[in-house]
């Protein structure tokens, strides 16, 4: 028996949407825990339930009893509460961590869990499991980073540890303690390029009010050149992938560091296509873009959100409208492809703001935008602005924080809408040239869905 076993609540298979899509990677997290603890001689084991059943789960936990982890996130509330009582059925003690047991502590202890980790796991996790062995799951006072239950049952909620300042120091993540090359071939069958998940830095300085900081919070720490670039040596050693995802939350924050690791990736030789995530206004250089492209960008996300500066403002992007054109043009000049994300539903947006957001995604004609309706995260500032409005129609075990709808904020349906006069309008713009009758039809649509928008205005969610 190992002295810790990892797992998470994601099964693709169970997921139909997800299975469709087919783009699954490992969760980094539990690899650098593992990796972590390993070099210490901890002997860990993971069980990633990615491609297996939670079947295959309950015999492995039915097979012996010790300490298990488990990565939760905003869209796991359910399986991992699942996977909680069933390993407390089997005598497992339970640890928590990740974005989503940080942000519902209590919720989760009285669900069953012994411990919730809060915050970066691997400093936590190295003192925590030899004080699990001597004191027990209800005498963790004085670890940091932990919450836990005492004798009496009164929730302990420890300081907050502070976060590992040299990320060279940590092992880079345990990959072969899973199968890592089925996720290769997997996005290989279903998309024609192999891909590996990387990242060279954690957490995110920007205050973004709808965005969750519950695990890195507010800070931003830089892996080395050096090391992230012999990381991405390894992995295509090793793994042979066709393409390299940096999950980073702003990977050109530092420009600095991205004309350093260009240098040294061009030292060693390596040129590998890869997508990412940043802001426009770090990308306001022509020097950055002709670094990606050299790099071997050829997709970059950039959360543009709303085309409404008074919108922008009032989520604290601290980005303009302006910045976000120049960015995603200037990128497609690069023979970059730019990916959009985009965020209805905000409060206070009137159609004039709606209107603002399609007149920039059509100027902007991003090769791909992704849409979603507003949706508050505990502990974020936009949860805290409409928490006094929040209702929900499930109870919070069978819930996730995309449940919550706000009192007095437009229907589903008139968002609905609102897709359909951006999409109708974005594709009137893009065939005008080439097929000018399909543009008028798309014009015409979009009319039709702006005037269903203005009808479902008085719509309201109860």
């Amino acid at each position: 028996m190992s002295d810790l076993l990892l797992t998470h609540g994601y099964f693709l298979f169970e997921d139909e949407k997800e299975a469709q899509i087919m783009r699954p990677y490992p969760t980094l997290g539990l690899l650098y825990i593992s990796a972590y603890l390993r070099r210490d001689g901890i002997d860990v084991e993971i069980f990633d339930s990615t491609f297996q059943s939670r079947q295959e789960l309950l015999h492995r936990l039915a097979r012996d009893r010790g300490v298990i982890g488990i990565y939760t996130n905003l869209m796991t509330r359910k399986p991992v509460l699942d996977i909680v009582a069933a390993a407390k059925g089997y005598g497992w003690t339970v640890i928590l961590g990740g974005p989503e047991s940080a942000n519902y502590p209590v919720e989760y202890l009285m669900s069953g869990a012994d411990v919730i980790v809060v915050g970066e796991g691997e400093l936590t996790m190295a003192e925590l499991l030899p004080a699990l062995a001597a004191r027990g799951v209800h005498r963790l006072h004085g670890v940091p980073g932990t919450v836990f239950r005492d004798e009496e049952g009164v929730v302990i909620t420890n300081p907050e540890r502070m976060k590992i300042a040299d990320l060279d120091t940590i092992p880079w993540p345990d990959r072969g303690k899973i199968d890592q090359a089925r996720y290769v071939d997997v996005w290989r069958a279903a998309h024609g390029m192999g891909s590996v998940n990387m990242i060279t830095a954690r957490g995110c300085p920007y205050k973004c009010n709808w965005c969750s900081h519950a695990v890195f919070g507010y800070t931003h720490r830089r892996r080395s050149c050096m090391d992230s670039a012999a990381e991405l040596e390894h992995i295509m050693e090793i793994y042979r992938p066709d393409q390299v995802w940096y999950a980073d939350d702003v990977f050109t924050i530092s420009h600095p560091w991205l004309f350093g690791y260009a240098k040294e990736l061009k030292r060693r030789n390596l040129r590998v296509p890869f997508e990412t995530i940043s802001r426009a206004d770090r990308m306001m250089k022509d020097e950055v873009l002709q670094t990606l492209a050299d790099l071997g960008c050829y997709r970059i996300w950039i959360g543009s959100e709303s085309g409404s500066q008074r919108i922008l403002d009032g989520m604290e992007r601290g980005v303009k409208t302006e910045q976000v054109i120049w960015a995603t043009k200037a990128a497609k000049r690069y023979g970059i492809q730019v990916g959009m994300f985009l965020m209805w539903g905000y409060p206070g947006e009137e159609i004039e703001d709606i209107a603002a957001t399609v007149d920039l995604v059509r100027e902007c004609q991003p090769d791909i935008y992704l849409t979603t309706v507003a949706y508050p995260i505990k502990n974020t500032g936009f949860f805290y602005k409409t928490q006094d409005f929040l209702v929900t129609d499930k109870p919070w075990s069978q819930a996730t924080d995309r449940d919550h709808r706000i009192k007095g904020r437009h229907s589903r349906a008139y968002y609905k809408h609102a897709d359909a006069w951006l999409n109708n309008e974005v594709t009137a713009a893009r065939v005008a040239a080439l097929d000018p009758d399909k543009a008028s039809l798309c014009r015409a649509a979009a009319m039709r869905a702006r005037e269903s928008l203005s009808a479902a205005s008085s719509e309201t969610e109860a």
